[in-house]
């Protein structure tokens, strides 16, 4: 038993300190991303009057290097679509964006070298633009919502501005790290029990009998179709996928099926699935998950086939990939920065610590929403920017963690608040009415 706690500590620290300089790196450029791109940047390239192909392409340009994980797309896309964005130009965003950012880029090109990392880049832009061409085939490209009002975005722009090179290290360090920082310490646990506990080449051995009575290509094909159907319904981050993907690889999956594990769980889930039958109607939804299951198929055959010498080479990167005295020390400083961001959530969760709004509670005047659905920082943003949107308003406080917004302004319509929450894919109810004295706490 003793042996196995440490092969499994072992595995998951060699993953870790093997990841760990690229993604210090990545966090770094994806908080400066934050502040030179941000959404409301997008929504003004993509809402109202944007050609509808030529709106599709930009949404898959922007969506690829953001680092949105696949909760935290969710509201954006939701809020496109009320901005004025296509259909089809939504549906790109939603594909392309959560299956790739800088920082799950940096962490594929560690495990896997260039060539896969780049084939991951390509082609999260390439299924991007397919799924939105072909929502937009089948859907005639229809237009939603107005337009992004010019007060709100130039209230945003001074906002980024203002902040600087602190908002950015505040996104980099801090923020991203507490949106995947959960889901990145389980991805390396599971991907240290893989290297554990499976022999080498298991998977190989599993899918011998398909192989020895269809071919190789065909056991691959099964394989992909296994991925597939577990990262569809399923919430993956795409930086926590990838050590779990190279530990498959290392016992016997192909890299086309793990690829198509890296695309199809990051691209959507059961939430993203939801949303786009809600706000954009389920035939839209339908093309949605088609498009990207056969883009993800194409891709996995395009690695495996295409490529053959990429299996060999990767699995020589894994195998000799060592952690050397920075990527030792790299560990330990992502480490901290992951504790840091998700122990104190940890203790909250478990009452061992009072939970705090993060701000002053709204004063008498104020209206209590309840807001379900909210998981990472992405989700409170929206919800606050939404809320900020609608008349009446005049400050909005949002208690992630609570589950709750706090709304100020004398003028603000409970149902039009309600509708601005529920139009970003989540559930709102007013819980404290004016006259109250709410709080978060």
């Amino acid at each position: 038993m003793t042996g196995t706690f440490v092969a499994v500590a072992a595995g998951f620290w060699a993953a870790l300190a093997q990841m760990a300089p690229y993604l210090l790196f990545g966090f770094a450029v994806a908080g400066i991303l934050s502040v030179l791109i941000p959404p409301e940047s997008v929504e003004r390239h993509l809402g109202g009057g944007a050609r509808p192909w030529w709106a599709v392409v930009k949404a898959s340009l922007f969506g690829v290097p953001l680092p949105l994980c696949s909760c935290g797309v969710i509201p954006v896309a939701a809020s496109l679509r009320s901005h004025g964005a296509s259909r089809a130009a939504t549906v790109s965003f939603l594909i392309s964006t959560p299956q790739t950012g800088v920082d799950s880029a940096l962490v594929t090109w560690s495990f896997f070298g260039p060539v896969f990392a780049v084939f991951r880049v390509a082609a999260a832009f390439v299924s991007g633009v397919a799924g939105g061409l072909s929502v937009g085939l089948m859907e005639g490209a229809q237009k939603g919502g107005g337009v992004l009002p010019s007060a709100g975005k130039a209230r945003a722009s001074k906002e980024w501005k203002r902040g600087g090179w602190r908002e950015a290290v505040h996104y980099g360090f801090v923020a991203l790290p507490r949106d995947i920082g959960s889901a990145m310490l389980l991805g390396l646990a599971i991907a240290g029990l893989i290297s554990a506990l499976l022999p080498p080449q298991f998977f190989h051995g599993l899918l011998g009998p398909i192989s020895g009575a269809l071919g190789p290509a065909w056991a691959d094909f099964v394989s992909m179709l296994v991925m597939m159907a577990v990262g569809i319904p399923t919430y993956v981050c795409a930086t926590a996928s990838v050590p779990i993907a190279a530990a498959l690889v290392a016992k016997g999956v192909s890299p086309g099926a793990a690829f198509v594990f890296l695309m199809t769980g990051p691209a959507t889930n059961a939430a993203t699935v939801a949303m786009v039958w809600k706000t954009m109607g389920k035939r839209t939804a339908w093309v949605y998950l088609a498009a990207l299951s056969v883009m993800a198929l194409l891709s996995g055959w395009t690695l495996d086939m295409l490529l053959p010498d990429l299996r060999v080479s990767m699995a020589e990167h894994l195998h000799h990939a060592g952690a050397g005295p920075w990527e030792n020390l790299s560990g330990a400083a992502l480490l901290a920065v992951l504790g840091a961001a998700v122990v104190p959530a940890w203790l909250r969760r478990s009452g061992l610590t009072a939970e705090t709004s993060g701000g002053e509670p709204a004063g008498q005047g104020g209206l209590v929403l309840a807001v379900t659905g909210m998981t990472c920082g992405h989700c409170a943003a929206s919800v606050r920017k939404s809320l900020s949107e609608c008349d009446g308003v005049e400050s909005v406080e949002v208690d992630l963690a609570g589950g709750k917004a706090v709304v100020r302004g004398a003028k603000a319509e409970s149902a039009s608040l309600v509708a601005a929450v529920s139009g970003l894919g989540y559930s709102a109810a007013v819980v404290s009415l004016r006259g109250a004295e709410p709080s978060l706490d």
